[in-house]
């Protein structure tokens, strides 16, 4: 006599089926389920780029049918987490997503397990808000991209990595610039900002880099001063000085028709009373369309102990640490 296959096992091969599909055909990443043995995870999935493989992996537990859709809420469905499950995937090597599959309409949504996502509840229980928003659809490939590129922290973490060859020109005495042209009328918070080195004495200008931004409503001495948490952002001393005397000049001092030379307000005066003074500030303006910035950056308590870190790691010796749970 056939062995019959359980209804809850149907349901799940329909998810799987379902989840593979939007994958591999909407996405065109790779699909991969994983053995029935893989403890909390059903499949994986690999970005794609230009047709070739990134490497960039999430590992994903697919639930399906309408017992995942009654806990329902304004903003989409509480998914209760197994004690078990959330430790194993909290420390999971890839960043893991829960889906939620409806099989009769094919429709599915998502949510990434991590320390942001998720809640605990009244009575100590933990889950997971899984949000209306997040269709796994075509609409949602740029934020499974980036969910791809790895947990919140090791991102983090990643970025600082990334950014050592500039900590390390710090260290070594060359003085950072972050250079912005801001696009004072735009509500997009447009911008272009160049990252260039210079020597101690401002000169020997090598530039490092250059990126196009949109920060909205934001201002940008909040945006600037954010984009670099190893290092704080300055006034840059040489340009800022020569323009506030520039526009001290032009308000405070006038000359006769001899050439003799008049000073309303002292330029100490002047720059006690002038509104921003010693925050953070653009140096000029072009045609009242664009602001310019020059900051520069100095190490803080941060980007200095991340070098402490890298210098220590990339020496020798055995390091004794508690076992994985």
């Amino acid at each position: 006599m056939p062995k019959k296959v359980k209804h809850s096992a149907k349901q799940d091969r329909k998810g799987i089926a379902a989840v593979q599909q939007i994958i591999a055909s909407d996405f065109e990443w790779i699909f991969r389920e994983q053995p029935t043995d893989d403890y909390g995870i059903d499949a994986q999935f690999e970005v794609v780029e230009d047709d070739a493989a990134t490497g960039e992996l999430l590992a994903a537990q697919i639930k399906t049918g309408p017992s995942y859709f009654k806990r329902e809420v304004d903003q989409g469905w509480w998914y209760p987490l197994d004690k078990d499950d959330l430790s194993y995937w909290l420390e999971h090597a890839l960043p893991v997503i829960v889906i939620i599959c409806d099989p009769v309409t094919k429709s599915a949504y998502w949510q990434a397990v991590n320390e942001h996502t998720v809640v605990t509840g009244k009575r100590g229980g933990k889950k997971l808000l899984i949000s209306r928003k997040q269709e796994l659809s075509r609409r949602s490939k740029y934020e499974l991209e980036r969910a791809a590129e790895g947990k919140p922290y090791e991102l983090r973490v990643r970025k600082l990595r990334l950014s050592l060859p500039w900590m390390k020109l710090l260290q070594d005495g060359r003085r950072l610039l972050l250079e912005a042209d801001e696009w004072v009328n735009k509500s997009s918070g447009r911008g272009d900002i160049q990252i260039v080195s210079v020597d101690d004495a401002n000169e020997d200008r090598v530039e490092l880099g250059g990126w196009f931004i949109m920060v909205g409503l934001r201002p940008y001495e909040d945006v600037l001063g954010s984009l670099f948490p190893w290092a704080d952002a300055i006034l840059h001393e040489e340009t800022y000085d020569e323009a506030d005397h520039e526009a001290w000049e032009a308000e405070c001092v006038r000359y006769d028709r001899e050439g003799d030379r008049f000073v309303f307000e002292s330029f100490e005066d002047w720059m006690t009373g002038r509104e921003g003074n010693g925050s953070l500030r653009p140096y000029a303006n072009s045609a009242n369309e664009v602001d310019h910035w020059r900051l520069e950056l100095v190490l803080n308590d941060l980007g200095k102990g991340f070098l402490a870190v890298d210098e220590y790691a990339e020496g020798r010796g055995m390091v004794l640490a508690p076992r994985r749970r």
